[in-house]
């Protein structure tokens, strides 16, 4: 509650004024998570949360232990102790489809130059590597072939009993920041404010040996990458430090989109000057990104931003979400957006579509109050203009849930079990939707009576 106290002053008076942070009131009837579980096993920052299976978590952070967790009871199932820093990244590595023995693995990494693979079901260390020259900032899994990558300063290929199958040469010495797979054994690697798009060659008769070769570079961003998603099976996206929003098309590579227009949609220029000066660098940062059919949703800054990819361009925005930078998003159901900040909140959004009104006449001059003349076309580009860029659709606030206090790094919504969420405050949230859980408390209490025989004798009084 702290925030809300204090967060009036932290934003020039102006800024403020233009894009007022969004509350709602207790009565939060649209808001499903109105009881919470607070979790404790980490003694730090926990950063990453992945999901298991339909019931199992797994949290890690900046103490080095991974946690595994009951999604629905909020049990501490198993706690995985083996790396001596913190954890950068993580990821599930599961069975291959036609084999036997279906376990089901987690790879953690660590500044501690290490990858460990877990077995998730016993808590068991599987196998460690500790070859790397840099820390390994990002993970991602290969399904179709069975291989794992590893990005830091350089990129490896690895298989699932941790051989190294083979790596590129140094890149850079700031290092892949993010890894995403795209069509014919290719990925895309975020270096900078580079993209390297890397080509897998697969053994073959000729050659039993695997490689890894750089096909292209693309630079068109102007500032360092700090998001990379798939879309769909057609593009991916990408998003800068300085709010360069970029849709590429996965097979030639090419643009197919650019949108940089993130403070204000429909722009006026005697306003332009005074944003410049209000805002800071990190407040057109794009940080996370999550997509649909129809839509990109972008963190940028303090704000929520929605792409629509038919039209090419924002159709919904909420310029202050929150008090402080935007650091995950993702797609509910029912048109739903759920948000969290480094302010310690999660918020959630609907989209909803506005109602479109009829522009009246605009009267241009002396001669048209007269009747002379035809109407002065310079004079309605601008309403024209206005219109064009006006946004369509809206994000209304349904629902807040406070409960930590400190920055919430990332969360995972579970259908059936309600939203997890981690934070810098050490804690692990997990957030219920009462109504189904009182239902659930009512059955099991009923069944319990059955079973004692005590609810027929109640009926029969």
């Amino acid at each position: 509650m702290l925030r809300w106290l204090i967060g009036g002053g932290r934003e020039p008076q102006g800024l403020a004024e233009k894009s007022p942070l969004q509350t709602i009131g207790e009565e939060q009837t649209q808001n499903p998570y109105t009881e919470l579980l607070v979790l404790k096993a980490h003694h730090d920052i926990v950063r990453f949360l992945v999901q298991l299976d339909d019931y199992r978590f797994a949290s890690a952070g900046d103490d080095g232990i991974v946690v595994i967790w009951n999604a629905q009871t909020g049990e501490k199932l198993l706690e995985l102790s083996g790396h001596t820093q913190k954890i950068t990244a993580v990821i599930t590595f599961p069975s291959f489809e036609s084999c036997e023995e279906k376990n089901h693995l987690i790879l953690t990494a660590s500044a501690d130059r290490t990858v460990i693979v877990w077995d998730s079901d016993t808590g068991r260390q599987v196998q460690r590597v500790s070859c790397f020259q840099s820390t390994v900032k990002c993970l991602t899994v290969l399904k179709r072939l069975d291989v794992w990558l590893s990005g830091g300063n350089d990129l490896c290929v690895w298989n699932r009993k941790l051989d190294l199958l083979c790596k590129t040469s140094h890149l850079s010495d700031t290092g892949i920041s993010a890894l995403v797979e795209i069509p014919k054994n290719c990925v895309i690697a975020a270096v900078g404010k580079e993209l390297i798009i890397f080509r897998l060659v697969e053994p073959t008769e000729g050659s039993f040996e695997w490689d890894i070769i750089e096909v292209k570079r693309l630079l068109d961003h102007q500032d360092n990458i700090l998001s990379l998603v798939n879309v769909n099976d057609q593009s991916f996206v990408t998003g800068s430090h300085v709010g360069e929003l970029i849709i590429w098309d996965v097979l030639d590579w090419t643009i197919q989109a650019y949108e940089r227009n993130f403070w204000d949609p429909s722009p006026q220029l005697d306003t332009q000057q005074e944003i410049k000066l209000c805002q800071k660098p990190n407040d057109i940062s794009i940080h996370h990104f999550t997509c649909d059919e129809e839509n990109v949703f972008a963190a940028v800054g303090r704000g929520l931003y929605v792409y629509n990819l038919q039209m090419k361009r924002v159709i919904a925005c909420q310029k202050t979400a929150h008090d402080s930078n935007v650091l995950h998003i993702a797609k509910l159901p029912n048109r739903q957006l759920i948000s969290c900040s480094e302010d310690g909140s999660v918020r959630i959004w609907e989209l909803r579509e506005k109602q479109q009104l009829t522009a009246e006449p605009v009267p241009t001059g002396f001669f048209n109050m007269w009747g002379f003349g035809r109407v002065n076309k310079q004079a309605s580009q601008p309403i024209k203009k206005q219109q064009e860029n006006a946004t369509l659709c809206s994000l209304e606030l349904i629902g807040d849930l406070i409960g930590h206090s400190s920055s919430v790094e990332m969360f995972l919504y579970f259908e059936d079990h309600g939203l997890v969420t981690c934070s810098a405050d050490h804690l692990i949230i997990l957030w219920k939707n009462g109504e189904r859980e009182s239902g659930l408390r009512s059955l099991k209490l009923f069944q319990k009576l059955e079973e004692n025989g005590d609810l027929y004798l109640a009926s029969s009084l």
